[in-house]
């Protein structure tokens, strides 16, 4: 490792920041060594805040019916192989059932960018579940709405807002969407939700087609300014019904050392150790938890719908990732003395 590589991340350790530039260093200069360097320190960063918790969220993919076309993703609208669905109010509310029995106090509604989930479906849903369980959390992921809709959906009770930004290089992202979708308005988007109160959630991406290193040292120094309560980061998976269908898989271990570099940019913030890790490797979120990710998401969501539900190939939607499976999960997370808490998990400090 260069001495200038240790020399960075010491420093990003101390002071949380780095220029765009140095950040690049960082991002070029991955290697075993500076992964096995950070880790522990990422790891630290995290234990000195949240101990050797970790939050789990249940995750309900509501639909998979999407008005949008991005290249990279298996349910998008020109996607005419995908087995359509979606998840009534009833559904919906069975899936919060069996999860708030099974100890989880934040559910996590997700989906395409669905025509049908107006404001008042949406709302009713999320009032519904407050009604029910008023001890618990829930978080939206349902892309790019208008400030009101997000402002209607905040006063109906959402607690939480994911909408991961992609890339934070303008260029890279007219290269991963279609021509109707706008960085701007999903920049736009962010910041409104930050407006309103939301707790939110961004994330990119890692091995994304025509990605570069500056293009993910914009998107680390995005995070550091934006300050978000959450950052989902995983490695990229192809679809075989996506023009991207010929590319490689993100690697897992340059995953994982983004994920400690975002831990020491922001000590506090909420890491999920995501199922594209897990997808890609059997030990993928076990390695992520170790280097500073502190949320997992066990999948509530019916069986067809897991299923359906194919962003990637290869999902993992079975054993550790399915709910029913928690007791498996916690054992195998305390064997590496991390501790599963069901609990809201909300953001520290």
């Amino acid at each position: 490792m260069k001495t200038k590589t240790k020399k960075l991340i010491d420093k990003l350790s101390q002071e949380h920041s780095l220029t765009k530039s140095e950040y690049k260093h960082l991002v070029k200069n991955y290697s075993a060594e500076s992964l096995g360097y950070i880790a522990p320190l990422a790891l630290e960063a995290k234990k000195s805040i949240y101990g050797d918790d970790i939050y789990i969220r249940g995750l309900i993919e509501i639909s998979n019916i999407c008005k949008n076309d991005c290249i990279y993703c298996g349910i998008r609208a020109s996607n005419t192989n995908c087995n359509r669905y979606r998840l009534s109010k009833d559904e919906i509310l069975s899936c919060c059932k069996n999860g708030y029995e099974l100890g989880f106090r934040t559910f996590v509604l997700q989906g395409g960018e669905d025509m049908h989930y107006t404001d008042e479906v949406l709302c009713d849903i999320v009032k519904s579940i407050k009604d029910n369980y008023p001890d618990c959390a829930v978080t939206l992921s349902v892309g790019e709405r208008s400030f009101e809709s997000y402002k209607r959906l905040k006063d109906a009770g959402a607690d939480r807002y994911l909408l991961r930004h992609e890339t934070a290089d303008k260029r890279h992202y007219k290269k991963l969407h279609p021509r109707k979708m706008s960085f701007d308005n999903r920049m736009s988007c962010l910041n409104d939700l930050k407006r309103l109160g939301f707790q939110v959630g961004c994330g990119f991406m890692v091995g994304s087609p025509y990605q570069k290193a500056s293009h993910i040292a914009k998107d680390l120094k995005f995070i550091e300014t934006f300050s978000p309560h959450m950052c989902g980061i995983g490695p990229f998976i192809p679809h075989k019904d996506t023009p991207f269908a010929k590319y490689s898989a993100g690697d897992v271990g340059f995953s994982i050392y983004l994920i400690a570099i975002i831990r020491l940019i922001k000590p506090n913030i909420l890491l999920p150790a995501t199922t594209a890790l897990a997808t890609l490797s059997d030990d993928g979120r076990v390695r992520a938890i170790m280097c500073g990710a502190n949320v997992i998401m066990p999948n509530l969501s019916p069986d067809d719908a897991k299923k359906n539900y194919n962003l990637y190939n290869g999902k993992k939607a079975t054993g550790l990732e399915a709910a029913e499976h928690l007791e498996n999960l916690k054992e195998q997370l305390e064997s590496v003395n991390a501790n599963i808490v069901c609990s809201r998990g909300d953001m520290k400090g």
